[in-house]
């Protein structure tokens, strides 16, 4: 899509603070972090929301859980703790149409949402 920010970050059109790549997935720094570590872990294939995975996106996602225990333990939480979101449409808070999953951590995190 292009207009989609995330896919102009996939394609090195916007500059942002690469932690991993690969060839499917990119990781990078969260421009308004809520935790002293956010990092958005994409799928470089678009796909707009949770809701829109296919049978044959099994083992990316699968992938992008292991691509955030890497990343845990390369900024030192892996042993802490970290918390992996997903939000998914409007209510639940997604605001870039594109799947993304965020790694936050470095803090004591609350335990509830409401």
């Amino acid at each position: 899509m292009e207009d989609c920010i995330f896919c102009k970050i996939i394609k090195k059109e916007i500059p942002s603070e690469i932690v991993y790549e690969d060839e499917e997935i990119i990781a990078f720094e969260d421009i308004n972090p809520v935790a002293p570590i956010h990092t958005l872990i994409v799928p470089k294939k678009h796909i707009t929301s949770l809701v829109e995975l296919k049978e044959e996106d099994t083992n990316l996602i699968g992938k992008i859980y292991l691509v955030a225990n890497k990343i845990a333990e390369q900024k030192g939480i892996l042993e802490r703790g970290f918390r992996v979101v997903v939000n998914c449409g409007k209510e639940g808070g997604q605001v870039v149409p594109h799947i993304h999953y965020h790694l936050l951590g470095g803090k004591q995190l609350p335990t509830r949402f409401m």
